[in-house]
């Protein structure tokens, strides 16, 4: 004896199917689009914060409701001089500066000054004793209205806002639009024994706006 409604169930969840598939690769496609994506990190230039072959989680939507933070980490889209690939390149970096922060290059302890306020960089990268410093030229620049100064916390190994400065003397060249920024990454999540979340670190705290 055949159990109708049994039969109907099954045969309807058949029919559904591809349409609850067909929905599943929408919202993967939208969430990836616009609200989250997955990125490796391909080089030296954020060690060891985030180190080579890493995967960091990055908020698409954050910025599209405020500018960035100073501390945060952003992917962003190169500017075409930065790149070594001409068809197109994302950056990941930490936001040092924000528009009209006035950055100087250095106090008496080699910290860099933002708007008066001295910055410890727990981060920057150190390896068998050896400690990069916070910059390895003096300079004293002030962020345009708009743009971000862009540094990676492996000083030693990035090309970032500090190296385009050094090599141009521009600041719109060694700054990034905000509007370049394509997300900021909030997490470590691969590999699992190096899983973290990305939070500004405190310093960033006693930093006053311009």
């Amino acid at each position: 004896m055949i159990d109708e409604q049994t039969d109907k169930r099954r045969s309807s969840f058949w029919r559904e199917l591809p349409i609850l598939l067909g929905v599943a690769i929408l919202v993967a496609v939208l969430v990836r689009a616009f609200v989250l994506q997955t990125f490796y990190i391909p080089s030296p230039s954020m060690e060891h914060t985030l180190d080579i072959n890493d995967r960091v989680l990055v908020n698409k939507l954050v910025y599209d409701f405020r500018s960035p933070h100073r501390g945060e980490i952003a992917v962003f889209e190169a500017p075409a001089d930065w790149r070594s690939n001409p068809d197109g390149e994302d950056f990941i970096k930490r936001v040092i500066g924000v528009g009209g922060d006035h950055i100087v290059c250095c106090d008496p302890d080699q910290r860099l000054i933002i708007n008066g306020q001295s910055l410890d960089e727990p981060y920057l990268f150190s390896e068998g004793g050896t400690r990069d410093l916070a910059a390895d030229e003096s300079f004293d620049i002030t962020v345009p209205q708009g743009r971000l100064w862009m540094m990676g916390d492996h000083r030693s190994a990035s090309g970032d806002s500090l190296e385009h400065w050094e090599r141009t003397r521009d600041i719109n060249a060694s700054t990034i639009p905000e509007d370049a920024v394509i997300g900021r990454a909030f997490v470590v999540f691969w590999p699992v024994g190096r899983a973290k979340w990305l939070t500004v670190p405190e310093p960033y705290d006693k930093v006053p706006n311009s």
